[in-house]
């Protein structure tokens, strides 16, 4: 069965976006792929993360996996952390990278902003561990976003000039990316051309996994619209970032397509729209939320949970990190 590497950062909140991007997909996955749901806390850490914070976000997120509908058992639920492979590769990865790849990745410029210098190291070779991340486990698939391309890209320059340095045709896959037909961009609540993001200095710009019903309402009713009435097609939400969005997440959740939301709702004002939405999204979001709240109040469970994907995950990468280092050339212990 072909195998599949994702993983998501403890960093903030889980929030729609992550969920309709991503984690919604990730349970669709399960029947196909054999898959590895990673939460990639090394990744977090390339910018300072409150200690406290960080644990209780990693919990917070493997819970949401699990409440989404993951099932731990049959797949492997773990924290990037409780595997050294992770770390060994992607050192070794290093040093097969060339700085003039690192230097085209935009999310670093993004990220680091005019302050690039004072940036961590960490966030300047992150592509090089999301490498390692997927080759660890010679994954032969990965569900990307557009704003991943560009680190999937690399991972494949990776595994193809590693083979190539070493002699060792075909021992690294090339991982092919796996776009998700059903998968939703959501934008901010507050500005549709922004992506929705859990760093966000606004609470009203995202809708957080956590939020109760009466905050999913109010942060709907608040969201950013314009002031002429839905139209019949996509056609209409032409220079209507915020109109679009607020669709896209109606029919995301209702399984529908832009085309049936927009039929559904032609001609009504944001107000009736709005109302229709939040209704939808607590019935949609309330029982995942409620599961999640569960899971989150027992620690020790989640905690278990991770424990065990991590030495599922450890006993699939030992064996191909040992042979990376015969490989490089190190002697062994």
């Amino acid at each position: 069965m072909a195998r599949i590497f994702s993983g998501v950062q403890p960093t903030g909140n889980l929030h729609l976006g992550n969920y309709l991007g991503a984690v919604r997909n990730w349970v669709k996955l399960q029947q196909e792929y054999e898959c590895l749901f990673c939460v990639v806390d090394m990744h977090a850490i390339t910018m300072w993360q409150d200690p406290h914070e960080l644990t209780q976000s990693t919990r917070e997120v493997a819970a949401a996996m699990m409440a989404a509908g993951i099932d731990a058992k049959k797949h492997i639920i773990f924290n990037q952390s409780q595997v050294p492979g992770h770390a060994e590769l992607a050192w070794i990865f290093n040093c097969v990278a060339r700085l003039g790849w690192l230097n085209r990745m935009t999310q670093f410029k993004d990220k680091a902003g005019k302050n690039s210098e004072n940036a961590s190291v960490g966030l300047y070779a992150y592509p090089n561990l999301m490498a390692a991340d997927i080759l660890l486990y010679k994954a032969t698939h990965v569900p990307v976003g557009e704003d991943q391309k560009q680190h999937l890209e690399l991972a494949r320059d990776i595994a193809a000039k590693f083979n190539n340095d070493f002699g060792v045709e075909g021992f690294f896959p090339q991982p092919e990316p796996l776009i998700l037909g059903t998968a939703t961009r959501v934008m901010s609540l507050k500005d549709g051309m922004k992506k929705m993001s859990k760093s966000d200095p606004s609470e009203l710009s995202r809708i957080n996994m956590t939020d109760d019903a009466d905050t999913i309402a109010k942060k709907i009713r608040k969201a950013k619209t314009d002031t002429d009435p839905l139209p019949q097609t996509p056609a209409g939400l032409e220079g209507r970032a915020e109109a679009k969005n607020l669709l896209g997440i109606y029919a995301a959740l209702s399984d529908t397509s832009l085309e049936d939301a927009c039929a559904k709702f032609a001609g009504e004002g944001f107000g009736t729209f709005k109302q229709h939405l939040a209704d939808l999204a607590v019935a949609k979001l309330g029982p995942i939320q409620s599961e999640m709240r569960r899971l989150v109040a027992d620690p020790a469970s989640v905690d278990q949970v991770l424990r065990s994907g991590a030495e599922r995950a450890r006993a699939l990468a030992e064996p191909i990190i040992a042979e990376v280092k015969e490989i490089v050339g190190f002697l062994k212990p």
